[in-house]
């Protein structure tokens, strides 16, 4: 049986066939009614009620297929689920809010939690997407170095903190990891933000990744 706060989603691949076979499974909890869509995507115009899109695609920097189309489409959450692995994709989709879950890296419990967080404002990578982030940081030997004397301004707790929040997870659910309250995680991350010079969580994010630019310390 459906819950009350089940979600609705768009799922829209343009390979014309959703390939993840068996999910939503009838029974999830957190998944509601899906609709598949295809490129060009003009069904997202109209669609009522969608919460959240999940675009399966080889290139998501593709205007015709990828996250661009998608999102001249609708306003609602997306989430990318593609097999680039090459950071510089990730962040280009990171950036854009979408959250990036790597083909094959992710169990269809994961799925339904990525769209449960995106209609909460969280922005979800997959394992494979943060170590991508990482790999690429090393690359970058100057912005490496400049990333570790920023992070040496977090407590341990801070550190705990960034690492769960660049998986995707909120306030509520760090709390529930950490043994801490909402409030002192968001207390926390109001810490961190002034620390590390972010906007908000996802500029926080990518600079604790290394994919953006760091203040000078």
């Amino acid at each position: 049986m459906r819950t009350s706060q089940s979600v609705s989603v768009a799922l829209a691949c343009p390979e014309g066939a959703w390939p993840h076979t068996g999910w939503p499974a009838p029974d999830d909890p957190c998944v509601g009614r899906t609709v598949r869509v295809t490129p060009p995507f003009e069904e997202l115009r109209t669609l009522r009620g969608v919460e959240v899109v999940i675009l399966r695609c080889e290139d998501p920097s593709d205007t015709a297929s990828g996250l661009p189309a998608v999102r001249g489409r609708t306003a609602a959450p997306v989430i990318v689920v593609s097999p680039r692995r090459d950071y510089r994709t990730i962040i280009e989709v990171f950036r854009a809010g979408a959250g990036y879950l790597v083909e094959g890296d992710h169990c269809p419990r994961m799925l339904s939690s990525a769209v449960v967080g995106a209609t909460a404002g969280h922005t979800c990578l997959s394992p494979a997407a943060c170590a991508a982030l990482r790999e690429g940081l090393r690359r970058v030997s100057e912005g490496g170095a400049a990333m570790e004397r920023l992070r040496t301004l977090l407590s341990p707790r801070e550190r705990q903190i960034m690492e769960l929040l660049s998986t995707g997870l909120g306030a509520k659910e760090i709390g529930l990891r950490l043994r801490l309250s909402e409030k002192t995680v968001r207390n926390n991350l109001s810490n961190i933000y002034a620390k590390l010079d972010a906007r908000g969580s996802t500029d926080a994010v990518l600079r604790w990744l290394g994919a953006a630019p760091v203040l000078r310390v």
